[in-house]
């Protein structure tokens, strides 16, 4: 399965310049997803590339930070902020990471577009309007 992963411009940048090898979540897919498409939130507004998932990793939050912060892409102080007053994280490892040539604009490829809050899986029709992505 594929999802739609809403994610900010400089950690979508961080993990296409291979800083950031861990994406964190508060939660996750309750389905198999091993594909992720990237959509670049505000200003960009604009889906730009693709990672597979190699683990989904969940652990407390300090766990978490002391496993997977040499790749984290990001500071303590946001991760103790994003993180605050839970007692479990989630981070996807990321692996192959795919920046496309030409990024795709979500409001000419899916019907009446809304950024997802946290993810949305994708189905096949939606898919297919990825065919001709220019890697």
């Amino acid at each position: 399965m594929i999802a739609l992963l809403s994610i900010k411009p400089e950690f979508v940048h961080e993990i296409f310049k291979g800083r950031k090898r861990y994406e964190y979540r508060k939660c996750v897919f309750t389905k198999n997803v091993t594909k992720v498409m990237i959509y670049s939130t505000k200003p960009e507004g604009m889906i730009v590339g693709e990672f597979s998932i190699k683990a989904v990793l969940q652990y407390s939050p300090k766990e978490l930070w002391e496993k997977t912060h040499n790749f984290s892409g990001i500071t303590k102080q946001y991760f103790d902020e994003y993180f605050k007053g839970r007692n479990k994280g989630y981070a996807l490892q990321i692996e192959n990471p795919v920046l496309y040539k030409k990024p795709m604009n979500p409001f000419e490829v899916f019907d009446s577009f809304v950024a997802p809050q946290s993810f949305r899986y994708l189905d096949e029709m939606e898919l297919s309007h990825f065919d001709d992505v220019e890697i």
